[in-house]
């Protein structure tokens, strides 16, 4: 029901901009803007009071209304879009010689022009007579049939949790166990301990805080275990808390006249001298739990209270005291699992039959390990009188998971308590989770990528004025994220993607088919539901066969703001682009012409003028060449051209016209930009950028201010070109992310050093460009460094490590050099306060180890990655123990194998049962895994050898990571 809200954000700012000066409303027209405005404000206020309440709970008349508002928004949205695009200039300023002949050509463009905007103006006077009309009858309907966010009554259906029998749980016993150890170590101490439990939606948090309370509650004097929920009746909460507490005393407590004040001092007076159990069940917010811990004194005789929450950050402000924790919930095991799920379908006596085994695993395969997804599943396929259902059902229900489940009480049930999370979201969480539809189930979700296009779709709005939209979107990822709807994907510890659990898919498309958000083209019955109404973004999806004719006309689909191919489809390239006049995303990632032997022709896109996201990065295909007139699509902020095919790619000329250009893509060596790209001033980030000194392209990037991310790829001999690439680096103030490989031979260590690095810059890929570390690196010039990867041709072990252990924001380290260097290492090259933050080491065709670092080194490293010669470990000259770092979870070792230096296998398999033996000793038992180089290395003095695989370094842009 928010997705109408969602729609009516967007127009309301464009709205909002109309009004200023640079588009010269007639009085008329701006009067009728700021009526429309106005009833369309209170429409969204409207809207947002009915959006917090499911679906179901609204009366149809409510559901009728917000539809009508939605369409209008979407409606109002593009003539003011198209307005816009027609007023706009073409680049700013005229150009061309001040002949004659072009002094006519330019004035026909101006009388055109007029023309033009003489029209616009015309069109969009009429539109908003219309909008404001229908905007008025929507408003008078609202009134007439009283349309008030009133909700129906329903039962929670997470009751059943709480009261579920102990001889139905399967699983839980060794998360009750971890639990109630976590409850009981160091609990000597008297002040009350809380642990907090968060995760998922029907994860089974509820259940495992119900299995430890029933199990330990005997130990406490009192007990009490209470629900918040979204909207928490905190004086309600209090009083059954003390009800519970005493039921004698507090009989008649639910009667009694308390505000909350009142009833935390009761509360307060009652717990002061005993020691008690509480769980605090299903907490939403922050401020809920602030007030609620008011109630709970810090001197608790050994107290303890569990939180549950969906939310990381509500788990991270559950604490009283600072020895509280928090427990991430885990999904069931592979064998739980299947357990849980065949005790709900087979009888006992005969199990599983062989021929649906498969099936089975396929199906928990999609559960994921969520009891309440499982448990869901398995009353689909159960019978009352225990015949078990046919194959091709099993199958059937497999295919459908993740695309709308059969209907069912088991299944609403499960998609309301999932809903509450979704229900619980700020309005413009809501539009951006739906949106996450769009991608196939099991789709791995680049952030940068879903990002951008919330941005091009306007979901992204205003912000505080220092904080770019970018940034706004990223809080918003993350947000989710923090809420467990979506499962981040990590990268050297950086969240670089994101994936949906199975069934919060299936969730956000049934509300999305519902809402007309979204359309799936599937070539299932399923995908033809909405196509009956006015269809604004379609994802065709992989199940479809290739190359297939449509059983849909997508060319009436004139308003269609939105198209994601993940296949192959020739038809709707070659024939229907240039019918989707309004057009805001097109991104033809999923797609493989190259594979289907065709050519596209993009001539087509350069008419698509409201396009925001042109999505280019097309498998294994080159585009061959950019339509010519691009320059026109002048509200273009993405333009992804990673095509991944080594044919050329020209870029023309009119793209230093795309003004509001905020992301470009290019597939470096194999991309061709023109000169003028410092025009493009509103860029903020560039990957893949080839710069060889045959354009002016490292003198122009200092242009470009607004610059947040520079990948670039470096192959010069001439250090003129250094040096302006360095100066333009200088001036890049904004920069967060930079990254320069040098493809080239030339190392150009003087011009080099004399980098002044931005301010900001908090991950950093500097490979091959000097022989040595560069001396603007170090702590003074780079206090917000997180994340570095260095590529030299040697190491200075005992100055350059203590250089970059004094980085104190440092958290993902990999350094290799060209050339391998086999010094024996000495103890202790670094001091006891070194690399503070670090959590990801890799040091790669160096011998180290991990003797380097003493006591109170690197007290978070996690993964660690080290060169070694077999023969020094053998013999014990090298020092392997590792307990000094405490946080250790994985260590991989590339061991040098000298044959021409006299190395045995006996060294080799010495070596090896040292490493494990020092794995073994650290408390953590983290994951050994050794590799061994092939090479062999004459002498320890020998560091002529060519860089080959030291396990670290692959290449340009591809780093390998410690595993």
């Amino acid at each position: 029901m928010d997705v109408a809200a969602g729609a009516m954000r967007p127009l309301l700012e464009k709205l909002g901009r109309l009004l200023v000066a640079e588009y010269s409303l007639e009085d008329r027209v701006k009067k009728g803007v700021k009526s429309l405005l106005a009833e369309l404000e209170m429409m969204h206020a409207a809207l947002r009071k009915v959006g917090d309440k499911p679906r179901e709970e609204l009366d149809d008349q409510v559901l009728i209304w917000a539809d009508k508002v939605r369409e209008l928004s979407y409606s109002m949205e593009d003539a003011v879009d198209t307005f816009m695009v027609r007023v706009e200039d073409d680049d700013g300023r005229e150009r061309g010689p001040n002949n004659v002949k072009n002094r006519v050509k330019k004035f026909l463009k101006r009388t055109k022009k007029l023309f033009s905007r003489g029209k616009a103006l015309h069109e969009i006077s009429d539109a908003m007579d219309e909008a404001r009309e229908l905007a008025k009858e929507l408003g008078d309907l609202r009134q007439r049939y009283m349309l008030d966010a009133q909700a129906k009554s329903t039962i929670d259906p997470r009751l059943k949790a709480v009261y579920r029998d102990v001889s139905e749980l399967v699983g839980i016993e060794d998360g009750r166990d971890e639990l109630i150890k976590m409850l009981t170590d160091g609990h000597e101490k008297q002040q009350v301990k809380t642990v907090s439990i968060v995760g998922f939606g029907g994860i089974g948090k509820t259940t495992l805080a119900k299995a430890v309370y029933d199990k330990i509650k005997g130990q406490f004097g009192r007990g009490a275990f209470v629900t918040v929920s979204r909207n928490p009746d905190i004086k309600r909460i209090f009083k059954k808390i003390l009800h519970q507490l005493d039921r004698n005393k507090y009989a008649a407590i639910h009667e009694a006249v308390r505000d909350e004040g009142e009833l935390i001092d009761e509360l307060r007076m009652f717990l002061q001298d005993k020691r008690y159990l509480i769980v605090i069940d299903d907490i939403w917010d922050e401020e809920a739990w602030g007030i609620i811990k008011c109630a709970f004194s810090e001197s608790g005789l050994g107290s303890t209270v569990i939180t549950t929450t969906r939310n990381i950050n509500v788990s991270k402000a559950c604490s009283i005291s600072g020895d509280d924790m928090i427990y991430q919930m885990k999904p069931l095991s592979e064998d739980d699992s299947k357990s849980l799920f065949y005790k709900r379908i087979f009888p006992q006596e005969t199990g599983c039959p062989h021929e649906l085994e498969q099936v089975s695993k396929n199906i928990l395969k999609k559960c994921g390990g969520v009891p309440l997804a499982i448990i869901t599943v398995a009353s689909l396929l159960a019978t009352s009188d225990e015949q078990i259902k046919p194959k091709y059902q099993w199958e059937t229900l497999h295919n459908s998971i993740g695309r709308g489940l059969a209907e069912g009480g088991s299944v609403k049930d499960m998609q309301r308590i999932l809903s509450f999370s979704y229900y619980d979201l700020p309005s413009h969480l809501k539009t951006c989770l739906l949106y996450l539809s769009i991608f196939p189930e099991d789709f791995e979700i680049m952030k940068d990528r879903l990002i951008w296009r919330w941005i091009a779709e306007g979901f992204v709005q205003g912000g505080k004025q220092e904080t770019r939209l970018y940034e706004l979107g990223e809080s918003y990822f993350n947000e989710l994220a923090n809420r467990n709807l979506i499962q981040p994907v990590y990268d050297d510890h950086k969240v670089v993607a994101c994936r949906v659990h199975d069934m919060v898919l299936d969730l956000i498309c049934s509300m999305s088919s519902e809402e007309n958000f979204v359309t799936i083209l599937d070539g299932t019955q399923q995908s033809k539901h909405n196509l009956h109404s006015k269809v604004r973004r379609l994802s065709f999806q992989n199940s479809m066969s290739e190359l297939t004719t449509h059983w849909v006309d997508v060319t009436s689909m004139s308003q269609l703001r939105s198209v994601t191919l993940f296949r192959t489809d020739v038809d709707l390239m070659q024939t229907a682009l240039s019918c989707f006049q309004v057009l805001r995303v097109l991104d033809l990632e999923g797609c493989n012409f190259g594979k289907s032997g065709h050519k596209i022709d993009l001539k087509p896109i350069e008419n698509l003028l409201h396009l925001r996201y042109l999505g280019l990065r097309v498998g294994g295909t080159c585009v061959g060449v950019l339509p010519v007139d691009i320059g026109k699509l002048k509200f273009l902020e993405t333009l992804d051209l990673r095509s991944g095919s080594e044919e050329p790619l020209v870029v023309p000329s009119s793209v230093v016209q795309l003004r509001h250009l905020m992301c470009l893509h290019l597939y470096w060596k194999n991309t061709k930009i023109p000169t003028g790209m410092g025009n493009l001033a509103s860029l903020e980030e560039v990957t893949g950028l080839w710069v060889d000194g045959s354009s002016a392209i490292e003198k122009e990037l200092g242009q470009l201010q607004e610059l947040r991310v520079l990948e670039i790829y470096v192959c010069v001999d001439d250090e003129s070109v250094c040096s302006s690439l360095v100066a333009s680096l200088g001036n890049l103030r904004k920069l967060q992310s930079l990254t320069i490989w040098n493809d080239g031979k030339s190392r150009f260590d003087v011009c080099w050093n004399s980098l002044v690095p931005p301010p900001y810059l908090s991950s950093i890929e500097f490979c091959y460009c000097t022989s040595t570390l560069p001396t603007w690196i170090n702590s003074a010039s780079l206090p917000l460094l997180s994340s570095l990867t260095l590529g030299v041709d040697r190491v200075c072990l005992e100055v350059d490590i203590q250089i970059l252990g004094k980085l104190p924001a440092l958290c993902d380290l990999k350094i290799f050099t060209t050339k391998a260097q086999c010094t024996r290492v000495e103890r202790f090259i670094v001091g006891a306060d070194a690399f503070p933050c670090l959590r990801e080491c890799g040091f790669g065709y160096f011998q180290t180890g991990p003797s380097m670092f003493p006591r109170g080194a690197m007290p978070r490293l996690e993964i660690l990655l080290f060169c070694a010669r077999a023969s020094h470990i053998a013999s014990g000259e090298l020092d392997v123990s590792m307990e000094h770092l405490p946080s250790l979870q994985r260590v991989r070792v590339i061991l040098w194998r000298e044959k021409a230096a006299g190395g045995t296998s006996d060294e080799f398999e010495e070596a090896k049962a040292a490493l494990r033996l020092a794995a073994d000793a650290h408390p953590n038992r983290p994951t050994l895994l050794i590799d061994h180089y092939h090479t062999p290395l004459e002498s320890e003095e020998d560091e002529e050898e060519e860089h080959a695989d030291s396990g670290v370094a692959a290449g340009p842009g591809q780093t390998e990571k410690a595993s």
